[in-house]
């Protein structure tokens, strides 16, 4: 399930996610981000994860189309979660182009909210 939560910076969406991503939870997004950030502006991404179980077949399918249509608009992507294998996925992002990703513990906050404001 996917929580939008607030955000310490204008351009940076801040996401809360456990459990297994839907097609409700890319539709969500993708509404989100069109109200608050628009088609244009660059947007960072601020993720704690926690459990997460996987996704459905529509949720991964909605999820790759958002990823698509606002791939040009992103920029830092901050993976706040103790979980070794997304860590293991957030380094994979460094060779995106355009993309900056890092992974952060649990405790790193403060940290990873420092970063993405830079």
């Amino acid at each position: 399930m996917l929580t939008i939560i607030p955000s310490r910076d204008e351009s940076t969406i801040a996401v809360e996610f456990s459990g297994t991503a839907t097609r409700e939870d890319a539709e969500k997004l993708e509404q989100f981000v069109k109200n608050t950030i628009g088609d244009n502006r660059e947007v960072n991404i601020f993720a704690k994860m926690h459990e997460v179980d996987g996704t459905t077949l529509m949720g991964l399918a909605y999820g790759m189309k958002f990823d698509a249509k606002r791939w040009s608009q992103f920029r830092k992507f901050a993976v706040v979660t103790d979980l070794k294998w997304l860590e293991a996925v957030t380094e994979l992002g460094k060779f995106l182009p355009g993309l900056e990703a890092r992974h952060f513990a649990s405790g790193e906050e403060e940290a990873a909210w420092a970063w993405i404001k830079q």
